[in-house]
């Protein structure tokens, strides 16, 4: 069996205000892109993960790899080894490790099914996990774990993702958030919330890594119809109004910092 553990970006992120429990209460409309890790599963006696891509180095202790933790999260009859190309940058802001932990609940969903308390499940291995089960267009509040449905209005969107090939760690990044509460997520459909909407934690991320301001500056000067840093960053996403205008930018893009990392794809 072939999965994707596709690219999880941020369209609009709303800091709301600090729980008791040190958690931030959010609000965000998750959005997907057509493309991502890889991975692929077979049968077998106990269960086994193996990691290769440009990325997988990020990936060298095996406690603190989502697969892993994903499958022991969920009962089965028989054993797993899952194969993962690792081909989206680590502390990212694209819910990487996340996204594979989606990609093996649908593996195990296809070949055994699920438990009833599947969300749970997900839920405790990041709060991102249950949106990335599903990898379609949604609303989450809360932690981001209280998801609502969005309508496809951005579904086939070109999408350009740019990393100055530099992590960025979640925590520091709300740390550095100055608590101040800007106002809720704005309502409608999905285009006009991330038209209207916007990253509180981008000015923190910048802050904590300036070179994100670089990358901001150069994809809005391809002309995209919407620029944002996703999640706690440092990748930044452009969408275009067309695959044509996406592709001249990316080329643009590879050819004034051949060092930034860039993937194409398009919004599920």
């Amino acid at each position: 069996m072939r999965e994707t553990g596709y690219a999880k970006i941020n369209l609009a992120l709303h800091v709301r205000r600090r729980r008791g429990n040190g958690y931030h209460e959010l609000e965000t409309l998750f959005a997907f892109v057509d493309a991502g890790d890889r991975l692929s599963a077979s049968s077998a006696e106990q269960d086994s993960v193996k990691v290769f891509g440009e990325f997988a180095g990020g990936l060298d202790d095996p406690f603190d790899n989502l697969v892993a933790m994903a499958l022991g999260k969920l009962p089965r009859a028989d054993g797993l080894t899952i194969t993962l190309e690792k081909n989206l940058p680590v502390a990212a802001g694209l819910g990487g490790g996340s996204a594979d932990a989606g990609a093996v609940f649908r593996i195990v969903r296809e070949r055994f099914g699920l438990p009833d308390d599947w969300r749970e499940r997900a839920a405790a291995l990041g709060a991102d996990v249950p949106a990335c089960v599903e990898s379609r267009t949604c609303i989450g509040r809360g932690t981001g774990t209280e998801l609502e449905p969005a309508d496809d209005s951005l579904a086939g969107t070109p999408v350009m993702l740019v990393n100055p090939r530099l992590p960025l760690s979640t925590g520091p990044v709300f740390k550095a958030w100055d608590g101040v509460d800007r106002g809720p997520m704005p309502q409608g459909d999905a285009r006009a919330i991330a038209l209207q909407g916007r990253n509180d934690l981008e000015a923190p991320a910048i802050e904590l890594c300036p070179e994100i301001a670089d990358v901001l500056a150069a994809i809005r000067g391809t002309s995209p119809f919407l620029a944002r840093m996703s999640g706690s960053g440092a990748t930044c996403f452009a969408l275009f109004e067309n695959e044509t205008a996406r592709d001249e930018a990316a080329a643009r893009i590879a050819a004034d910092h051949p060092r930034w990392w860039q993937m194409q794809g398009n919004l599920r």
